[in-house]
C-alpha cells in the first residue's frame, strides 16, 4: 500500500510516516495543498490522508479536485474538525472516511486497511494465493502451515504480487507500491527484495521472474 499523508504539522506528519513504515505501508509527504495535488497527479497513491486545514487550497478543496479529476485513489480525512456537519460536509466532498484528533495511530493504519479491500472488487482480509498465506492486519505469513519472517519491505512487495493473483506487477510498479518517493528508480532494490523473498519463502519458488516484463506469484 502506498500513502499520501497531507499534514502541515511537520512533527505529526513525520511521526505519521514513521509508524506506518512500522506497518509495510509507504508513505510520501505533503505540507500544504499545492504539493499534495502535485503529488497525486505523478503518483499512484491507494489513499490520501488529508488534513482539511492546510495552506494553499485547504483539504476540501484538495478532496474536491481528486474527486472531480477522477485520480481513483481514497481519501480520508483526518482533522480536528469533529463536529456532525463538519463529517457530512467531508463525506459530501466525497471523502471515503473521516477520522478525528487526537487518533491513535493503530485506528488509523486500520482505517486504511480497510479503504484498501473495498470494490472495486473487495480484496479478502486475508489472502490466499500459490499456496501462501498473507494476513495484512497481523503482519504474519505462511506458506503450508510453515510461519515465514519477513521485513517489512519483504512484506510490502509480497502482499503487492499477492493480490494481483498470478498477474504479471512490473519492477516499477512495485517500486512505486512499496517504496516512498525517495527510491531510486534506477537501483536494484526491488531485484534484491524479491530475491530475498524467494529464499525466505522456500523451494519451489512461488514468485517467477516474466523477463522484460517484472514479477508474478504462481507454483509452476
Amino acid at each position: 500500500m502506498r500513502v499520501l499523508v497531507v499534514e502541515d504539522e511537520v512533527y505529526l506528519a513525520e511521526a505519521i510516516r514513521a509508524g506506518l513504515r512500522l506497518e509495510a505501508i509507504a508513505a510520501d509527504l505533503a505540507f500544504d495543498g499545492h504539493a499534495a495535488l502535485e503529488a497525486v497527479a505523478v503518483n499512484d497513491y491507494d489513499v490520501v490522508v488529508l488534513d482539511r486545514d492546510i495552506p494553499g487550497p485547504n483539504g476540501d478543496e484538495v478532496c474536491r479536485r481528486i474527486v472531480a479529476q477522477g485520480i481513483g485513489c481514497r481519501v480520508l480525512m483526518l482533522t480536528a474538525a469533529g463536529d456532525l456537519d463538519d463529517k457530512v460536509t467531508g463525506f459530501e466532498l466525497g471523502a471515503d472516511d473521516y477520522l478525528t484528533k487526537p487518533f491513535e495511530l493503530r485506528e488509523l493504519i486500520v482505517r486504511l486497511r480497510a479503504l484498501v479491500r473495498r470494490p472495486a472488487v473487495a480484496a479478502p482480509t486475508v489472502i490466499e494465493y500459490a499456496g501462501v498465506r498473507l494476513d495484512p492486519f497481523r503482519r504474519e505469513v505462511y506458506r503450508g502451515g510453515r510461519y515465514v519472517k519477513l521485513t517489512r519491505k519483504q512484506f510490502a512487495v509480497l502482499e503487492v504480487l499477492m493480490t494481483a493473483r498470478g498477474g504479471v506487477i512490473s519492477a516499477e510498479t512495485l517500486l512505486e507500491k512499496a517504496w516512498d518517493e525517495n527510491a531510486d528508480p534506477f537501483s536494484n532494490a526491488v531485484r534484491i527484495t524479491i530475491s530475498a523473498v524467494r529464499k525466505r519463502l522456500g523451494d519451489p519458488w512461488v514468485i517467477h521472474t516474466v523477463p522484460g516484463v517484472g514479477y508474478r506469484m504462481g507454483e509452476s
